[in-house]
């Protein structure tokens, strides 16, 4: 006998709030208690957690191992190819059972169910990519109510395509024997990626609930904003009001604008809603807008828009959002160059400082709003202003977008296709239409998204990954017909008709590059020339695209990361459970390879783990600094990647538990506002001042000479202007004459950027003259004094000589630190504040430091 819920913990359940679809007023009851799972055929009934997973239910219940430790991975595989099934009751009040209409509302369902209530089938579902809201109030029962889900194995259930296609997709990171991942609108990367665990879930993995509605429900409200300036913004507010009385009913439609609880506008009207859904339009204007700026430009100001239905002089229905008004153009016109690519926010073009998003984490639901408050701090903190949400993984909860808004972060959104062909059957392309409706329009409000992207490499991929040779002309004439089908022209129509204005893109790269040199010139570009080409960082100077949306280097986690996985045992570089969290083919092998090139290569797994932190994080800082370097030629820098989904060795800059790799400290220090960076080119050493403030001033240049004991061989000032949102040449001098009378392998050289007007420091940098691996580096001792404060702590570091590199390690997960992976100069003190995850007093830490001159070699 199914349980029922204690009518005491109905109260629990009821909430007046948004939805995906939602209506403000209506009450909504969310079934997130009382489940059981079941294995199909087993009879043994379990408690579950929903929103969850079946691996996350098997694991509660221990029958399932910890998928994320040692070669776990192979021990949880069984799970995909067994159906499962998943059973609530509810109980409803008289009071409920007496609304007009009732809607079953499931945001998330992973992915083919069947959905059964009180003995009636409703819907059987194939793509987890999209929600149902399924209309069930003669199917509800006053009292009791049984709601069950059955979920289709999605290995069986597409394995009959798979036998019938006739040929094996080139899903490359489908790591299974047959690719079955493309007949499926599932997260491509649940099923292995190249640092992905395969852990191919099914579940309710978001939202369930039902929704008590009367009279009328606003089904979906579109700001529509046809023209903002600085002036006056033009909105068009589109409205799908559904009349659920089944008869014409007379109502007043009115929309308030706000900002800062202050009205900026209003518009009422009084409309005859026709049965069903009414489509309705209600222009507004609004004077002398505040402009929503992108990170580092100004404020992110967000307005509150609401529309409410009133029938009878009674409200009915309403819905809320939060917008930010402003213009986004994507500019990607020929040019005397090739063809350039862009963002123009709010008129000025935007050099674009950003990274690559994966799903952070394997199990989805445990993908909480402070999961994302945090992430999107990290980004904002690094000085970024873009996201690009990869088209391997999901299209990212609502919470993310609305922390994304909140913080002026733009969204380049990929659609979910990646690395592969996909089908192009009926059945296919209506699931994809479905799917893109659906996502369209839950996302366009947001005044993060900038744009939309169909997939991610498929173009690339049929051109030059020889896919051509490998198949018949007729089956891949096929893939080249899909292609066009999908990217060319379903995605661009649902685009176009449901979020006219937003730039669609058919693919990333633009321009399949894959080497090719001329492909820089045209349009964004993606550069793996130094993973898989295994080529040196320097050539990052050189292969300068117009806008780069993906370049990367791996590197290990931290050792408290690695120590969540591995026992000491497995400390080595070719270990079994090493090679299990290592998805790339080549990966350990070119970790060391281009170590050697700038570093000593340790003979410590610890001390290799540390020294390939900081190999990652200048060799991909040198590429962020020759992006910004080259603007407005190239005019973006997105680095792959910049989160986890379990711990894993990576191409990230943030771990699986939240902890800053060396990257990511580089990538702030990269993508500060203003930043004085010196390079050798021929035989000059040029200054430069990368800028992204809108105004210029006057600013002074101070540059040491020094060597590592701290004597100051030279010391200089310049005078010159910082450009406006621009790079330019500060200053140059010849290189010889630079590093006159001094030893290159003990020196370096000190700059300070200071504003002229009021002496504030802008940028302090140093540059080495040669590579770590020639430098004499003293050993020197660190002091370090410890202090808590407010509960958090204060260190105080200093040295008398250069320390490199320095990292300050504490084995607390998800600790934060004001700085760290940084070059500590002779006689200058550096404090670091240290806190925690969650903003909760530490308790007492440990501290351990590390620097370049501690690695012995080979």
């Amino acid at each position: 006998m199914w349980k029922v819920i204690p009518m005491m913990f109905l109260a629990s359940f009821l909430s007046f709030g948004t939805s995906v679809w939602g209506n403000a007023l209506a009450q909504n009851l969310f079934l997130h208690t009382n489940w059981e799972f079941s294995k199909y055929g087993s009879h043994e009934w379990l408690a579950a957690q929903v929103p969850g997973t079946v691996h996350q239910d098997l694991i509660a219940h221990d029958k399932l191992p910890d998928p994320f430790y040692g070669m776990n991975e192979k021990e949880i595989q069984w799970v995909e190819n067994e159906d499962w099934l998943y059973r609530t009751s509810f109980v409803l009040t008289e009071e409920q059972s007496a609304h007009e209409e009732i809607f079953l509302v499931f945001e998330g369902l992973d992915t083919y169910a069947d959905i059964f209530l009180n003995g009636a089938l409703l819907q059987r579902t194939d793509n987890m990519f999209v929600g149902y809201r399924i209309p069930v109030k003669r199917n509800l029962r006053k009292g009791e109510n049984k709601l069950l889900v059955r979920f289709r194995s999605p290995i069986r259930e597409v394995m009959p395509q798979w036998e019938t296609n006739g040929f094996d997709y080139p899903a490359a990171n489908d790591h299974y024997p047959q690719k079955l991942s493309v007949f499926t609108r599932k997260a491509p990367y649940s099923y292995g990626w190249d640092w992905g665990i395969r852990m191919v879930t099914c579940g309710i993995w978001r939202p369930v609930y039902l929704e008590f509605t009367n009279k009328a429900v606003v089904e979906d409200y579109f700001v529509h904003q046809k023209s903002v300036t600085s002036e006056r913004a033009e909105i068009d507010n589109r409205l799908e009001v559904n009349n659920i009385t089944g008869t014409v009913q007379e109502a007043q439609i009115k929309v308030t604008c706000a900002y800062r609880n202050e009205q900026a506008g209003s518009v009422e009207k009084t409309v005859r809603l026709q049965p069903g859904v009414n489509n309705l339009s209600l222009p507004l204007s609004i004077d002398s807008p505040h402009l929503w700026m992108p990170n580092g430009w100004g404020e992110a100001a967000l307005y509150a828009f609401e529309v409410s239905v009133c029938v009878d002089g009674k409200l009915v229905a309403k819905k809320q959002h939060q917008i930010g008004l402003r213009t986004v153009r994507v500019v990607h016109e020929k040019d005397s160059l090739g063809m350039s690519f862009y963002f123009e926010v709010n008129g000025i073009p935007m050099f674009a400082k950003g990274t690559n998003l994966i799903p952070s984490d394997a199990l989805l639901p445990r993908v909480t709003r402070e999961r994302y408050v945090r992430l999107l701090d990290d980004v904002q903190a690094a000085h970024m202003n873009m996201i690009r949400v990869w088209g391997g993984g999901i299209y990212e909860d609502d919470a993310f977008f609305e922390e994304a808004d909140k913080r002026g972060i733009l969204v380049w959104q990929d659609f979910m296709f990646a690395c592969a062909p996909y089908p192009h059957d009926p059945a296919f392309l209506k699931r994809v239409s479905e799917e893109a409706v659906y996502n369209i329009k839950r996302l366009r409000n947001h005044a993060s998204l900038a744009m939309w992207c169909g997939n991610n490499e498929i173009y690339e991929g049929l051109r030059y990954w020889g896919w051509k040779k490998k198949y018949a002309p007729e089956i891949y004439q096929q893939m080249l017909d899909g292609y066009d089908v999908l990217f060319r022209r379903l995605l661009p129509e649902k685009v176009k008709e449901f979020d006219p204005g937003r730039f669609y893109l058919e693919g990333s790269p633009y321009e399949a590059n894959w080497g090719r040199p001329e492909s820089w010139k045209i349009g964004d570009s993606h550069n793996w020339g130094t993973w898989y080409g295994q080529k040196p960082f320097e050539t990052l100077d050189t292969e300068i695209p117009r806008f780069m949306s993906e370049f990367g280097f791996q590197s290990f986690p931290e050792m408290k990361t690695i120590r969540t996985f591995a026992s000491p045992a497995d400390y080595d570089l070719e270990s079994a459970v090493m090679n299990a969290h290592q998805k790339s083919t080549i990966g350990n092998f070119l970790i060391k390879k281009t170590m050697d090139i700038y570093y000593h290569v340790p003979e410590k797994f610890e001390d290799l783990v540390y020294m390939g932190l900081v190999l990652q994080g200048h060799g991909m800082r040198h590429g962020m600094e020759a992006h910004r370097r080259n603007r407005p030629y190239c005019m973006g820098s997105l680095l792959w990647q910049l989160n986890d989904s379990w711990p894993v060795v990576s191409w990230s800059g943030i771990d699986y538990y939240g902890n800053w790799k060396a990257m990511h400290y580089q990538t702030r220090r990269a993508f500060a506002p203003v930043l004085i960076d010196a390079i050798r080119e021929g035989d000059k050493l040029r200054y430069y001042v990368l800028s992204d403030v809108l105004k210029s001033e006057k600013a002074i240049l101070q540059i040491e000479l020094m060597d590592f004991n701290g004597k100051v061989y030279r010391r200089h000032q310049v005078e010159g202007t910082l450009p406006a949102n621009a790079s330019a040449v500060f200053y140059e001098e010849d290189w010889n004459k630079a590093f006159a009378a001094c030893d290159t392998t003990t020196s370096f050289i000190h700059m300070t950027l200071r504003s002229d007007v009021d002496r504030r420091v802008l940028s302090d940098e140093v540059y080495y003259p040669v590579f770590a691996k020639k430098q004499h580096l003293p050993h020197p001792e660190i002091s370090c004094k410890i202090r808590k404060k407010d509960g958090a702590y204060e260190l105080t570091l200093k040295s008398k000589q250069l320390a490199r590199d320095v990292f300050v390690e504490i084995p607390v997960q998800g600790v934060r630190f004001s700085d760290n992976f940084f070059d500590l100069l002779p006689g200058v003190p550096k404090k670091i504040l240290v806190t925690s995850a969650d903003g909760t007093p530490l308790e007492d830490i440990s501290v351990s430091l590390h620097q370049l001159s501690d690695i012995v070699s080979f």
